[in-house]
This record gives structure tokens, sequence and C-alpha cells, in this order.
């Protein structure tokens, strides 16, 4: 059967002062009426079942989550005790998910992704499936046709067609690439940014994370093993808390062989920072992106996110991030944006924990 994994640990810095460690960005309405991961969760509707969907986060949010999405079980959230990366996560799920269905198949995907249409994601994960059910040792994801140079998105070279339209073998996956080699790829036409979304069988990922990366996987098997045991909760904060953190391309994807790539019939964006806002909600006249009550006079290109009942005033201002919060402002160039990670590292250095 098909099951989905989402991965909603991230802390989302690059959005302060809006996102904050109890509420980060995955929990906020960045691009819609409903939060992020709502927006994640609803997408799987007539694909996957609630009681098929499980949600890993950060154990500190795991009542937000809750709150969030009460469609699905709550034993179908599980709180992380601290921060590991994604493969961990990912090993977790599918040791989890592998207890009452050994021959799972595993939509894995982030929380944070905007993901348009609906139902072409949909179909996309229905045909990958069925690839899976082909060759059921194989891994495959989803490649974007990317649209710019992007710096801040990792690439997936698309190699040799497997028959199916828009199936690829995978070459290579490239790290965030600067932004003249980033040029390159996109002048080459075989480079597509990497979605981050993987569909497998999880004793196929569980197997590739036994052989890579077997201290990480002996962890993960002992706290499967307490699962549904009044010492779960212990085994779970210890082995956890031992396991060294690592992503899951740096652990599985970059010395995986049998992968496959769909070129990606719907649009996506990682919703990474302030600019993915731009680009999902579109610009005014003069290049401006406004969310909630604003005056402007000689504002361009600049970024406005506000409340209705809170009027923020821009005058010549241009190139600019204006966020306003009850508690905290930011005003910074659009340049500099990479930069607001810098001040949630100043803030926890000076202890206001109230602005974090």
């Amino acid at each position: 059967m098909l099951h989905a994994v989402v991965m909603a640990g991230g802390s989302g810095t690059r959005f302060w002062p809006e996102s904050r460690a109890d509420r980060p960005k995955q929990l906020l309405a960045l691009v819609g009426a409903q939060s992020l991961i709502e927006d994640t969760v609803n997408r799987l509707e007539g694909l996957v079942p609630s009681d098929r969907t499980l949600v890993v986060t950060a154990a500190r949010l795991e009542s937000a989550v809750r709150r969030q999405l009460p469609q699905l079980p709550a034993s179908q959230i599980i709180g992380e005790p601290c921060k590991r990366d994604t493969a961990p996560c990912i090993g977790l799920a599918a040791l989890l998910v592998s207890r009452d269905d050994p021959d799972a198949t595993l939509v894995v995907m982030p929380s944070d992704h905007a993901i348009s249409p609906g139902d072409e994601f949909r179909r996309a994960v229905s045909k990958a499936a069925q690839l899976i059910e082909q060759s059921p040792d194989r891994i495959v994801t989803f490649g974007i046709r990317p649209t710019h140079p992007a710096e801040s998105f990792g690439y997936i070279e698309r190699g040799a067609p497997l028959g199916e339209p828009g199936t690829f073998a995978v070459a290579r996956f490239r790290e965030k690439p600067p932004l003249a080699v980033a040029q390159e790829y996109l002048a080459a036409g075989n480079f597509y940014w990497n979605s981050g979304i993987f569909i497998w069988k999880a004793r196929t990922i569980l197997a590739a994370l036994e052989r890579l990366e077997p201290e990480m996987y002996g962890h993960l098997k002992a706290i499967a093993a307490a699962a549904g045991s009044s010492d779960f909760a212990a085994a779970f904060a210890r082995e956890f808390a031992s396991i060294r953190g690592k992503s899951i391309d740096y652990a599985v994807m970059e010395k995986a062989t049998n992968v496959a790539m769909i070129e990606a019939p719907f649009t996506w964006d990682d919703v990474g920072s302030w600019h993915a806002i731009a680009r999902l909600r579109g610009n005014d006249a003069a290049g401006n992106t406004i969310c909630g009550k604003h005056l402007g006079l000689n504002t361009e290109r600049t970024i406005v996110r506000t409340s209705d009942d809170h009027l923020v005033v821009t005058l010549g201002m241009k190139d600019c991030i204006v966020v306003h919060t009850p508690n905290a402002t930011l005003v910074a160039n659009r340049g500099d944006e990479e930069s607001i990670r810098q001040i949630v590292r100043l803030l926890e250095e000076r202890g206001w924990n109230e602005y974090l």
C-alpha cells in the first residue's frame, strides 16, 4: 500500500520575525489561507488516507501540528526529541510503517513546499508508485524544470530516458551551485531542480541505510523495537540523541544507483525565503509584493508583510523587505536576505528569547 511521510521538523529561520521557534514556517499561512503543512497534507486527499499519513516533527511542535491536522490520528504524528536532519527522520518513519505493512511504498515529502495543481501532483505520485511496483528496488524522485538559475536549490542531472514519457535515469545529484554554475545548468537543458520528494519501498530505503549508515540504522532499530511499549519515550530520547545527523541526500541519494526521475507536471517552490513569497504571490505594477495593510509612496520591488489591522507605510524604499509582527519588525535589503539567519543567531547570543 502507499503511505505518506511528511517531514515537518524545520525551523524556517529565514522567515524571521514571522517564523518563530514555536511556530516555524510550515505552520504559517505564507502562500494562501492555510498553513504550508495543512496544504501538504490536504494535497494527499484521495491518494493516501489519513491513517496512512505519518507526520514527523519536532517534539515541541507536536501539539501545534495536531491542532492544525485534526484529521490525522494522534498516533500518526511523531515528535523527534532533537534535530538530526532528514535521514534519521526518514529511516525511523520507514521502520514504523513497516511494522504493519512490510511491503509499504512511501512517498516522502517536506511539509513546506508550494505545489499546484493538486490533481497533477497526485497523478505524478501514482505514476511513480507504479514505477516502483515494476521495479521494487528502484527509487523515484521528481525533477522540476528550472525557470531561472537558482542558487538556493539542489539540482538533478538527467540521464537516459527510461521508456515512460517524461521519465529518466538520474545521472547525478548536484549540490546548490554558485550563480555561474547554475547559469551553466540552465543553459545545458538537462538539469532539474531537486524537489526533495521521494518514492520508494520502505524496505529499499531501510536496506540502503543499513548498508551505508549502519550506526544510524542500529539506533533507529532500537527505537522502533520499543514502539508501543512503556519504554518508548526513553528509548526514543536516548537513541535518537546518539545519532549523528545527516541529510538523506548525503546518506543515500548521492550513492544510490537505481534512481529514476519524473519530470514534474506540477509547479513547485520550496518556499525557502521571503523571495519565494514574491514569486508565489506576484507583484504589483511597481514590483512590490504586499501582504496586509500598506500605503506606499515611491516604493519599488519591496516585499511588505503585515496584518490587516496594522498599517505599514513605506516612503522612498527600493528592493527592501519589511515584515511586521506584534513584538518585532524586520526592515532589510532584499540582497541581504540570507543574513536573516545571522539575526536569529545574534538574538540567541543576547538571550533575547522572547523574539525567537
